[in-house]
């Protein structure tokens, strides 16, 4: 088994990203409680970078996941501490892309 990484999206609906991030992390500790979770954690642009980086925007966090398989990363898919998160959050997202690597060396 080898490692996979996963780069998750997410914009929300105008002025709800605060909301949704007050979601997962009240989640992270099920989360990081799995087994395979190796990193799970959201991150935002960071402030003052000027023209060397493209911002995401106001609305929008990216999740910065690594899971020890894909087996533990499907089988974090189908919990249910995240479909629970997924129901509280569905409404104020306004779109998801998720990007799952596995490495390049």
């Amino acid at each position: 088994m080898s490692a996979v990484s996963v780069i998750a999206v997410i914009t929300t609906k105008p002025g709800h990203r605060e909301t949704i991030l007050e979601a997962f992390r009240a989640n992270m500790p099920a989360v990081h409680a799995e087994d395979g979770c190796i990193e799970y954690a959201p991150a935002i642009d960071a402030d003052g970078m000027g023209s060397f980086q493209t911002p995401f925007g106001k609305d929008t966090f990216v999740v910065i996941e690594k899971w020890a398989s894909k087996e533990h990363l499907m089988a974090h898919a189908a919990s249910t501490h995240m479909k629970e998160y997924a129901s509280k959050t569905k409404d104020l997202i306004a779109d998801r892309t998720i990007h799952v690597l596995s490495s390049a060396t």
